[in-house]
């Protein structure tokens, strides 16, 4: 992987705490900060979250349907199913 570098300007206290953090882990400041400022672009926006959040309230709205369409079709498949079963034993057929 090509790097190039960043200046990064924080006080004493929080340089010592990321070098901490980092020793801890096994791993260079630099790649922490990589890592945390990868995590933190991949944070959806303001406008993808109230997105997701009218996706979720279409979906939230739509299972109660999906349920009784599913719960008619099932319906539906018994009373075939009965009606086939009748319909074998009056013709005799042994299933």
């Amino acid at each position: 992987m090509h790097t190039e570098r960043v200046t990064y300007l924080t006080n004493a206290e929080q340089k010592a705490a990321l070098e901490a953090f980092a020793k801890a882990r096994g791993e260079s400041v630099g790649n922490i900060l990589r890592e945390a400022a990868a995590r933190y672009m991949a944070q959806p926006t303001e406008e993808e979250e109230a997105e997701l959040a009218a996706l979720v309230e279409q979906v939230n709205e739509a299972i109660p349907k999906m349920n009784e369409s599913l719960d008619r079709m099932q319906e539906t498949l018994r009373k075939t199913h009965e009606e086939m079963e009748a319909f074998f034993r009056e013709k005799g057929i042994d299933r």
